[in-house]
C-alpha cells in the first residue's frame, strides 16, 4: 500500500449527546464519500464537558453505548479505519479520555486513554482536566489496515517524547484529536503539530473542534489539518465551522523522505545523557 485517502472531522459539540451522534454520523458518510478511508474525529466529540459532570455521558468498553455502537456501525457500513477521537468512559467515579479504533469489520483494534491530563489556566480561563478525569499510563499503536497509527490526544501534542517513542514503535501516522484552546491555538497549534511530523517523519492528522463547544464560553481553535512528514500541511480547516478536510497519504514519498534525509537513523541515544561533565567549563582555542 503507497497511498490512503485520510480525512479528518471538524466538529462544535453540543451538550445534546443524541444531537451529536445525528450531526456526526452525516460527517462520517462525508468523509467516506469523498474516498477517505482512514477517518479521525475530535476529542469529546460526543459530549464536551468537564470534571464529573462528564460522567453523566460516559460509555463503557465492556457494555457498549449509544457512541460505540454507532461507530462500529459507521465504520463497517462504511468500510473504514475510524478513530473515533476521544470519548468519555467509565473509570470508577472518574472517566477516562479514550481514543477508540475501529476496523472496517467494525471491531475496535485499540484504545487509548489520554496520558497527559490539561490543569493550566490559560487566556483567563482556568481548566482542571483532572478534577474529573483519570490519566492514562501508557502508549498504544494500532493497525490499521496494515498501517501503524500512533494515537494521542490532545494535550499530548505538547510532550515530543511521547511521539518519538511512537515513532520507534513503527509509527507512520500520528493522530491527535483535540479540542485545542483558541488562546493556545492561536499561539502552538499549527507549530507543535508540524513540528511533530517533521521530526518524526511522520504524518499527522489532527481533528479539532471549534467555536464554543457546549457554550460553556471556552473557545477551541478550529483549524483542523493533516501534514506530510516533511512538514507541508496538506489539509487545513477553518477556523470555524462542522466540516471534513481529506488529504492523500503518499507512503512511498514518506519513505524517500526517510531515505534521503535519513535524521532518525543519527540518533544518538548513547549521548543523550546529562553528566557532571556537560557542565565543565569550556577549554578550548578562540
Amino acid at each position: 500500500m503507497d497511498r490512503i485517502t485520510a480525512a479528518c472531522v471538524q466538529f462544535s459539540a453540543s451538550r445534546d449527546k443524541a444531537e451529536n451522534i445525528a450531526r456526526m454520523a452525516v460527517l462520517v458518510e462525508e468523509a467516506a464519500a469523498r474516498g477517505a478511508r482512514l477517518v479521525l474525529l475530535p476529542e469529546k466529540w460526543n459530549a464536551i464537558a468537564d470534571g464529573r459532570e462528564l460522567l453523566a455521558y460516559a460509555e463503557s468498553l465492556e457494555d457498549g453505548g449509544d457512541t460505540l455502537d454507532a461507530l462500529s456501525e459507521w465504520a463497517r457500513r462504511l468500510q473504514l479505519d475510524l478513530i473515533c477521537g476521544s470519548i468519555a468512559i467509565a473509570d470508577g467515579d472518574r472517566v477516562g479520555n479514550v481514543s477508540i479504533a475501529f476496523s472496517p469489520d467494525g471491531e475496535r483494534v485499540a484504545a487509548y486513554a489520554k496520558i497527559h491530563l490539561f490543569d493550566v489556566d490559560v487566556g483567563g480561563i482556568s481548566y482542571r482536566e483532572s478534577d474529573g478525569t483519570a490519566p492514562g499510563g501508557e502508549l498504544v499503536m494500532a493497525s490499521m489496515s496494515g498501517l501503524p497509527v500512533g494515537l494521542s490526544v490532545c494535550y499530548d501534542l505538547r510532550f515530543p517524547e511521547m511521539y518519538r517513542a511512537l515513532e520507534q514503535a513503527g509509527a507512520l501516522v500520528l493522530t491527535v484529536p483535540a479540542a485545542f484552546t483558541l488562546v493556545t491555538g492561536m499561539a502552538h497549534w499549527e507549530p507543535l503539530l508540524r513540528a511533530r511530523a517533521i521530526e518524526n517523519q511522520a504524518f499527522v492528522m489532527a481533528a479539532n473542534q471549534h467555536s464554543d463547544p457546549g457554550g460553556y464560553g471556552m473557545p477551541r481553535f478550529g483549524h483542523s489539518m493533516i501534514i506530510d512528514p516533511w512538514g507541508t500541511v496538506i489539509a487545513q480547516a477553518g477556523p470555524t465551522g462542522d466540516g471534513v478536510i481529506v488529504a492523500e497519504l503518499d507512503l512511498a514519498a514518506q519513505r524517500a523522505t526517510r531515505s534521503t534525509l535519513p535524521a532518525l537513523d543519527h540518533r544518538r541515544p548513547d549521548a543523550y545523557t546529562v553528566t557532571d561533565t556537560a557542565f565543565a567549563p569550556y577549554e578550548g582555542g578562540a
